[in-house]
């Protein structure tokens, strides 16, 4: 794997996040954060499948 893919691969992963983080926001907004415990687990399930782990610092640039 080439320097390129690396970076390739982090903006891929910070897209991911951001889309995740989106769609959590979207689903407690609409349910008025009921599920907001449930929701969260899915995110880091859906999170921890596709490879992206949120207890880890970033790598540097």
């Amino acid at each position: 794997m080439g320097i390129f893919d690396r970076f390739k691969n982090r903006a891929h992963q910070d897209k991911a996040k951001e889309a995740s983080d989106a769609a959590e926001r979207k689903i407690n907004e609409r349910t008025g954060d009921r599920y907001a415990g449930q929701v969260d687990q899915a995110q880091q399930r859906v999170e921890g499948s596709m490879g992206i782990r949120r207890d880890e610092p970033p790598e540097p640039r």
